[in-house]
């Protein structure tokens, strides 16, 4: 599968919940698996489970996350996953408002906001960079409305 963007997953980055959807995706990406069961992943647990908010994902349970990783075929990470989403969503919910808020008022910058992402378990270089390819622009254009 060539390079997947958010519109193939049907996700508009605009706004906190599109950013939140496209982190989603772009973390289970950033991982060492096949794209295709990824998108898989990202489809049972969005689509299949309507986990679409942080507090929805926070909120599950970890059983339900894996059986869910499992039913997308992504099983060699499915307990570590299971759990750094759990954190995600926790972690997303408490914080990401106040992110970009501090984004768009120009107290933090891009580079800021993606030391911010990297903070969490599971967030390296390669998901940040996913992220970044899509939302970048909408990130900027909120540093520059501050």
């Amino acid at each position: 599968m060539n390079t997947i963007s958010a519109r193939d997953l049907g996700i508009n980055v605009a706004g906190t919940n599109g950013l939140y959807l496209w982190l989603l995706a772009s973390f289970l990406m950033g991982k060492r698996i096949r794209s295709t069961v990824a998108v898989a992943a990202y489809q049972v647990l969005i689509d299949q489970q309507g986990l679409d908010t942080p507090r929805k994902l926070g909120r599950a349970s970890h059983s339900l996350l894996v059986r869910l990783l499992g039913q997308a075929g992504y099983t060699r990470y499915d307990e570590s996953t299971a759990r750094r989403l759990h954190m995600l969503g926790d972690k997303l919910e408490a914080e990401l408002d106040h992110q970009l808020g501090v984004l768009q008022n120009g107290e933090q910058n891009i580079d800021g906001f993606q030391q911010w992402l990297l903070s969490f378990e599971g967030i390296g270089p390669k998901t940040v960079e996913i992220f970044m390819r899509e939302a970048s622009a909408l990130l900027s254009a909120q540093g520059e409305e501050g």
